[in-house]
């Protein structure tokens, strides 16, 4: 156990360092995050079990590449995280921005069970998870975001009607979705127009160097 809570504590500080910012409530959360995964994941699989030895670098601190792009959303803000998975991007960016709603989506029950588990365990009031298909989904967002759930010519049909059409932040309403490689042809393939932007620009970790943020306003 002692060497589990040091591994997480050496782990964790890649948060800390990176956001300095964060409150003693937030701080606890992130660290909390770990023990967590680590309960659910040896009962319903939503991380390589190998990979939860960088779980703090490959998951928590990828999803939060998209807190340090964006930096400052109004409250009220909704976003809606699509193929959520076992809860990424969307439960790193919800402790981080605890007064924007997330609505976390995924077809598949089981892992919708998990987000449900560990965000309560968190206290996470402004998280919703539910078992959906994307494209099921009734609401408008300001913000849908993702993690490499496909390409974007499957992708964009799923929720191109899905924005409010009114803006409230000083991004426009879109798409941010994150994704390694190059993108180039898969934009061109899906005819849309995007932004890209380069995770390593914020982080300088290896893992990073070819993990990029696409911005799609809609």
């Amino acid at each position: 156990m002692k060497e589990i809570e040091k591994t997480n504590n050496e782990q964790v500080s890649i948060i800390f360092e990176y956001f300095p910012d964060l409150d003693e409530k937030q701080r606890a959360q992130f660290v909390e995050l770990y023990d967590l995964y680590m309960h659910w994941n040896s009962q319903i699989n939503v991380i390589s079990r190998k990979d939860m030895d960088n779980f703090y670098t490959h998951h928590v601190l990828h999803a939060l590449a998209l807190a340090k792009h964006i930096q400052i959303l109004k409250p009220k803000t909704k976003i809606l995280d699509v193929g959520t998975g076992g809860g990424f991007p969307g439960i790193p960016m919800a402790i981080y921005f605890p007064e924007v709603t997330f609505h976390l989506v995924d077809s598949i029950g089981k892992k919708i069970k998990v987000v449900d588990e560990i965000s309560n365990a968190l206290d996470l009031k402004n998280v919703q998870a539910q078992k959906i298909r994307a494209e099921d989904v009734k609401e408008k967002y300001d913000f849908i975001i993702s993690r490499a759930v496909t390409r974007f010519s499957a992708f964009i049909p799923w929720i191109k009607d899905k924005f409010n059409t009114k803006s409230q932040n000083e991004i426009p309403n879109g798409l941010f979705y994150l994704k390694g490689g190059d993108v180039t042809e898969e934009i061109k393939e899906a005819r849309i127009k995007a932004e890209t932007f380069e995770i390593a620009d914020h982080f300088n970790e290896e893992f990073f160097e070819t993990k990029k943020i696409i911005y799609v306003p809609m």
